[in-house]
């Protein structure tokens, strides 16, 4: 999962899209000792205290927004998709496009 958000990251950043990781329920220590061998370049946010999966309602891991130019809910994605597949390619950007 982590190589597949960093290729996305890495092939659309400059296109406008942000996407932001957010490790849940792990503590600063296990993820610093973790991160490194993903060699993510993305912006990784801790939350250890579960703020974020509670308030977001996340019951499974990965979990995905999109979220529009306008800061609005455009979609939510439970489990492992292919974001970089042709079809996975095409919808990121139809909405970078927007």
């Amino acid at each position: 999962m982590p190589s597949t958000i960093e290729k996305v990251h890495q092939d659309y950043k400059d296109a406008g899209l942000v996407v932001l990781a957010i490790s849940i329920e792990e503590g600063r220590d296990k993820v610093t000792r973790w991160a490194p061998s993903k060699t993510l370049t993305m912006p990784l946010l801790l939350d250890p205290a579960g703020a974020a999966s509670g308030a977001y309602r996340i019951t499974a891991t990965p979990t995905v927004f999109l979220v529009g130019r306008d800061g609005k809910l455009v979609a939510k994605a439970s489990g492992t998709k292919a974001w970089t597949s042709a079809q996975g390619r095409a919808l990121l950007q139809l909405l970078l496009k927007k």
